[in-house]
Parts: structure tokens; C-alpha cells; sequence
């Protein structure tokens, strides 16, 4: 479902640059603070969607070093779902802080890139629309007129995406209920599949084929997927109950070193603690900070070093305000 969703906002956001004949890009560019506040707003909103959406505006060169990592400061990933739910008041507070942490973060950041001589990746070579290119367009009408006579490419995702559609509708992958994420991934698949039902056949083998589907999903998928297995086989030897009761300073740390796993399951165990009393608010703000959910998981198969840095960065920054708090008392 994470590759599936990086695939289609990938698509979105190529498309959305070639129809406004780069004037999303120029958006985007036009100014820090604007950079800030949506990646931090993204991040802040429950889930992992926004944390996904910042990645393929960084990787694009649409927002800065310093916008991404303060997204990844506001992410708490799937965590957000849970914590509304068993702690309403304290949760839309802690998304609040969140936020705000999140846009101050990214100008300091920012600030500290160049004296630190970071050099944050490149953006893809697409990342430019080349405008002058006549054939660049985005919507082509013949396409469905062709029909079925079009190219392989177009056929494979076709398939893909109404076999996708038809999974996820009867429930058979993704979540089983009909909750926010179900409700977006499954729109964002109708999306899909009027893009590549439309798009171009230059359009489809350039950005779509040849970039997104050669260059980056692939990637994508496998470090989802090793990632995700790996933490799965390896979390299941450790029971972090009887630690809790002994050393909550202990705590506040390992939930700052749980927090660099790029995965949303173990960090449950400091919202399910805070629940019911058992550690402070300090340990949970520290482990919302740290951690991403999977939101890191698509950057880390663009740029590895990139990604550890963001993750120095959050883990200096929540470890910095999680200690002040715990040695306030709260």
C-alpha cells in the first residue's frame, strides 16, 4: 500500500507540474516560510499520507532540506489514529505542538544547512518540465479513442491499477474497514487510472514508465519491504514492560532510539504507556518527534544519507526538548 501510494502521488505531482507548465514548482519555490508551514501541516495530519507527500515534493526539488525534516518532526505516522482516540485533548494539543515545532525546526534547519556545508540530493532530472518540448502535454483524448490498440506500458498499469482497485474495494488488501485511508488510497486509484487511461503516450513512457516506474517504485517497494520485515522478526523477542517500571529516564532515551525505526508498530507501546499513566508526556512528545511512521521509508530508497541526517537532526531536537521537559516534571 506504501508503494502504491508513492507511486500515485508521484504521478499526481509530475502531472500537476506539466498541466500548470511548471507554475506548481514556481508555487512551491516561491517561498520558505509557505515551504514550512504546508510540510509541517502535512506532517501534523494523522497517518502517513503527508509525511509520503513531502517526500515526493523534496525528491521533485519542490521544498527544502529543512521543510522535509520539519515534516518529519510533525509525522507521529499511525500513531495520530490511536492517540486521538484514547486521548483526544492531549492529542490535538501534542499536533498542535507538532506543528509549530515543525515550521521552527525547518528554519533553523535551513539556517544550519549551509553552515554545516550540507548538501542536500538533487532533485530527479524530470524535475524540470522541459516546457518547450510540445510533446510535454498531460492529456491527450485520443488515447481512449485508440483503445484497444495502445502500448504495452499503458496496458501493464491498466491491469495493475483495476486489479488494485477491485482488491481494495472488496477488502482483500489494505484496511478492512472503510476508514479515512481506505477511503484515500482507494480515490487515489481512481485518480491513477484516469491518469494513465489519459495521459500521453510520451507523457506515459517519459514520466510515468521510463522515471517513476523504472527509477523510483522499485525502490521503493523493496526497502518497504525488507524494512518492514526486519522489524517485524526482530520485535518480537522484546518485551519493554518491566523497563518501564524502573527507569522512565531510560525510557525517554529508548523511545528516542525506537523512534529512528522506520515503522509505526513499536512506537503503539509509549502511546499505549501514556494511556494508562505509565511514562510522562516528555517520553511521548520525544518518541512523536523522533519517529515518522513509514514516512521515511520512501526517502530513505531516493537518498539514504539524506535520510540519516533528517533523523540526527530529529533525534538532537527531540531528545533536547524531551530531556528539558522530563527535568521540568512533565
Amino acid at each position: 500500500m506504501i508503494s502504491l501510494f508513492v507511486f500515485v502521488m508521484m504521478m499526481v505531482v509530475d502531472y500537476l507540474n506539466v498541466l500548470t507548465k511548471g507554475k506548481m514548482s514556481a508555487m512551491m519555490r516561491g517561498g520558505r516560510f509557505r515551504q514550512y508551514t504546508l510540510a509541517s501541516f502535512l506532517g501534523a495530519t494523522p497517518g502517513c499520507l503527508g509525511a509520503f507527500m513531502n517526500v515526493s515534493f523534496y525528491v521533485r526539488g519542490l521544498i527544502s532540506f529543512g521543510a522535509v525534516a520539519g515534516g518529519m518532526i510533525a509525522t507521529s505516522g499511525d500513531e495520530s489514529y490511536v492517540m486521538f482516540a484514547m486521548f483526544p485533548k492531549q492529542a490535538l494539543l501534542l499536533h498542535i505542538a507538532l506543528f509549530v515545532l515543525g515550521i521552527v525546526s525547518a528554519y533553523i534547519i535551513d539556517k544550519l544547512v549551509p553552515l554545516l556545508k550540507i548538501v542536500p540530493c538533487k532533485e530527479c532530472h524530470l524535475g524540470s518540465v522541459h516546457l518547450e518540448d510540445k510533446e510535454c502535454k498531460c492529456f491527450d483524448a485520443s488515447v481512449l479513442r485508440r483503445f484497444p490498440r495502445i502500448v504495452s506500458s499503458r496496458f501493464v498499469l491498466l491491469v495493475g491499477i483495476i486489479a488494485f482497485l477491485i482488491l481494495f474495494g472488496l477488502g482483500t488488501i489494505g484496511p478492512k474497514t472503510w476508514g479515512w485511508e481506505r477511503t484515500s488510497v482507494f480515490s487515489l486509484l481512481w485518480v491513477a487510472l484516469f491518469l494513465v487511461a489519459t495521459v500521453p503516450d510520451h507523457f506515459l513512457k517519459e514520466h510515468i514508465w521510463q522515471h517513476i516506474v523504472k527509477e523510483h517504485i522499485w525502490r521503493v517497494f523493496l526497502w518497504t519491504f525488507f524494512a518492514l520485515l526486519v522489524i517485524h522478526i526482530g520485535l518480537e523477542h522484546y518485551n519493554l514492560g518491566e523497563f518501564v517500571k524502573t527507569n522512565l529516564l531510560g525510557m525517554l532515551f529508548l523511545s528516542a532510539v525506537i523512534g529512528i525505526i522506520p515503522e509505526s508498530g513499536p512506537h503503539l507501546v509509549f502511546v499505549s504507556m501514556f494511556a494508562k499513566g505509565l511514562i510522562p508526556f516528555s517520553i511521548l512528545l520525544t518518541s512523536s518527534i523522533v519517529q515518522d511512521g513509514h514516512g521515511m521509508l520512501p526517502l530513505l530508497s531516493y537518498t539514504v544519507r539524506d535520510s540519516l541526517l533528517i533523523k540526527i537532526f530529529n533525534l538532537i531536537i527531540g531528545l533536547g526538548l524531551g530531556l528539558l521537559l522530563f527535568v521540568l516534571g512533565y
